[in-house]
């Protein structure tokens, strides 16, 4: 299952995982997202401050802004567990989560092009070095599956992640989930179709000439419109695929799954208020 469709499947029944090291990840976000950036780009000590002072109001308007409307959305799905859950619910709640990256993105977009900035051309080649290595080998792990193992991992993820959420499943249950990934159309292809196009759209803006950050932001804004109707086919029928089948599942729970569901909307549901608490006991500029 490709990285959106497991995205899918988690967006339908939660959005984020709930579990008891939430806030303790949450406040370290500020050494922990410097550090995985360095997968991808070796900062030096300047840019390591920069990057520090980009992250500072980024971090405080997600802690003001966005966890409260975290919060909303679970008590959100958690009301929907009242009743029958019809697809279009899940779309619906898969379309805020798609909303939230947005903003997301957009908050951290300036900053991000600042840092951008001030990468030398080495440090643009290695990064656009490591993307296409992942590329190389993405399509090396996916492409050379046969269909039955294609089919066969799709399930196996797609089982793992609703368990994750609804704890065991029954055989039912199991055997509807098998029955929905064999009516998935095939996405390795036309996925890493898409993502070998995208890097080399941004290998030429990150020739950086005069301009290029604009040309970056207008690329973000009109992307919808850079992908090829066959990904999009493929990508609007395997969602609708996803939301019928977590749909059928939810509504097949036993009450030992509904309880579990509750409990991890429950558990993030307090992660959260608390660090909404915390930012809001911190000063100015700690948060």
């Amino acid at each position: 299952m490709t990285t959106w469709l497991k995205a899918a499947v988690a967006g339908c029944l939660l959005c984020l995982t709930a579990c008891s090291g939430t806030t303790f990840v949450y406040n370290r976000l500020d050494t922990i997202l410097p550090w995985y950036l360095d997968d991808y780009v070796e900062l030096n000590g300047t840019q390591e401050r920069q990057l520090e002072e980009i992250l500072r109001p980024f971090l405080d308007w997600h802690r003001q802004q966005e966890l409260p409307r975290y919060v909303e959305l679970l008590n959100q799905v958690d009301s929907s567990l009242d009743k029958e859950v019809t697809p279009a619910e899940l779309a619906k709640i898969f379309d805020e989560m798609q909303v939230a990256w947005l903003r997301l993105e957009q908050e951290s977009l300036d900053g991000l092009l600042e840092l951008g900035a001030s990468l030398s051309d080495v440090q643009v080649q290695e990064f656009l070095a490591y993307l296409r290595e992942r590329q190389s080998e993405y399509e090396e792990e996916y492409l050379t599956r046969s269909e039955a193992e294609y089919r066969e991992e799709t399930y196996d993820s797609f089982a793992d992640t609703v368990e994750d959420y609804l704890g065991r499943l029954s055989v039912e249950q199991r055997e509807s989930l098998r029955q929905a990934s064999a009516g998935f159309e095939r996405s390795d292809e036309v996925w890493l179709q898409e993502r070998a196009a995208s890097i080399e759209r941004l290998a030429v803006m990150l020739q950086r000439e005069p301009g290029w950050q604009q040309r970056v932001r207008e690329a973000i804004e009109r992307r919808g419109e850079t992908v090829s109707p066959r990904y999009q086919q493929v990508y609007e029928h395997n969602l609708e695929v996803v939301f019928a089948a977590v749909a059928g599942v939810l509504n097949s729970r036993s009450q030992r799954q509904d309880r579990h569901l509750r409990e991890e909307l429950a558990g993030l549901r307090a992660d959260l208020q608390t660090l909404i608490a915390q930012g809001a006991a911190l000063p100015p500029d700690s948060a």
